[in-house]
């Protein structure tokens, strides 16, 4: 008999539905996929070029279980510039990947029974790190009359006294909005009030659009700090995400727990991707902005698009390269005589009918809506977009 726990565990949708545009494609089918958590952009050379002399110079054995030194003083550099967060070298651990280092952080905080609390939408894979780690994730139901963010009254309505955690993702996948100041400094006081750790997942926080800023809980005080664990990485800001590289920051005491666990764990991140990670922090950062002002372009174009076509409605997004878009009012529709009963139906009638590919949103939480990737070239994004509108027309 397998472990219970393991079997409860739900796949990740959205890469069932990448690998599933890929198989199709590999067989000669016309598919545009807008599943991709990725960037659809080369790592830049610099950063390349990093690993390759990495290789040469025989950067090849184990480093440190947290990370190299060299890496973690890149780390923490950055987060005093960047985000006026002052840590020390100690207090980072470099996991392979920020999934990696959300793992590592569940692993330390919870015992069995622990609640998490998360906002709904959410990301696919907290609720079931959570569930692997004993924990129990709480949804947090919020609503789009406030941007999908979680408010006080949200808080307090989901809050129980075995409430270990809050998990908060700003800019947010899948919903690309932003929690302002205010928003935050409001959920950091209720943590504060309550000794709740704060999970900050900041992964994308240089894709951000208009007039909009990340700003990082972790920044408003020392109290708040020592409840805060920070996750980011290279992945999303470099289109590093085959390197597999993310860290999280913390208190010296849960750095210290994170750091035993990931040694035993998986030893330590890969030792030519941290010497290329590196050069993306200490590099020239021009490759940041271009592909930004790249998504943006793709973003503005989608949201003006999306407002045309019948059935489906968007909020616009402020960050992140995924616009969350409801079809609420194409379920109860049908479909070639198929009645459409949820987002799933939606998207399986769509890969099939007009080959292409999007994220139901039943994985994060929300059953009535999909999410699209705009981390795809512009012409697909032209010819998806055409697409999605003749299948919205032909519902009756």
């Amino acid at each position: 008999m397998l472990s219970k726990k393991a079997l409860g565990i739900n796949p990740s949708p959205t890469m069932a539905i990448d690998s599933k545009a890929k198989e199709m494609k590999s067989q000669g089918i016309d598919v545009i996929g807008f599943g991709a958590g990725e960037p659809d952009f080369d790592t830049p050379l610099h950063i390349r070029e990093a690993a390759i002399k990495a290789i040469n110079e025989g950067h090849t054995r184990y480093t440190p279980a947290a990370g190299t030194p060299e890496l973690k003083e890149a780390i923490t550099d950055k987060l005093k510039v960047e985000n006026s967060l002052e840590y020390s070298p100690a207090q980072i651990v470099v996991s392979n990947g920020a999934k990696h280092a959300l793992s590592n952080v569940f692993t330390a905080l919870l015992n069995p029974g622990d609640e998490v609390m998360i906002p709904v939408p959410y990301w696919v894979t907290y609720p079931e790190l959570v569930s692997l780690n004993d924990g129990v994730p709480v949804p947090l139901e919020t609503s789009e009359d406030t941007q999908f963010k979680a408010t006080l009254t949200d808080m307090e309505k989901a809050y129980t006294n075995k409430c270990k955690a809050f998990v908060m993702n700003s800019p947010c996948n899948p919903t690309g909005q932003i929690y302002n100041e205010e928003e935050l400094k409001t959920i950091a006081d209720f943590c504060c009030e309550r000794n709740i750790y704060i999970i900050s997942d900041e992964i994308y926080e240089h894709l951000i659009y208009g007039n909009h800023r990340q700003f990082s809980p972790a920044a408003f005080n020392e109290q708040v700090r020592n409840l805060t664990i920070v996750i980011n990485g290279v992945s999303k800001s470099y289109a590093m995400t085959g390197w597999r590289i993310g860290y999280s920051a913390s208190s010296p005491d849960i750095a210290r727990v994170i750091a035993s666990i990931q040694s035993h764990t998986a030893s330590n991140p890969n030792s030519i991707a941290q010497k290329a990670a590196v050069a993306a922090l200490r590099g020239p950062q021009e490759c940041v902005e271009e592909m930004r002002i790249a998504f943006d372009e793709r973003r503005r174009y989608m949201y003006d698009q999306i407002k045309n076509i019948p059935l489906l409605n968007a909020l616009e997004p402020q960050g992140t390269f995924y616009m969350f878009i409801s079809v609420a009012e194409a379920i109860g529709k049908s479909y070639r005589g198929q009645i459409i009963f949820g987002s799933d139906d939606f998207a399986a009638h769509l890969l099939e009918s007009r080959k292409v590919a999007v994220v139901p949103g039943t994985g994060f939480g929300a059953p009535d809506y999909v999410r699209l990737s705009f981390a795809t070239s512009m012409d697909n994004i032209v010819e998806g977009l055409k697409r999605i509108g003749a299948f919205a027309g032909d519902l009756e």
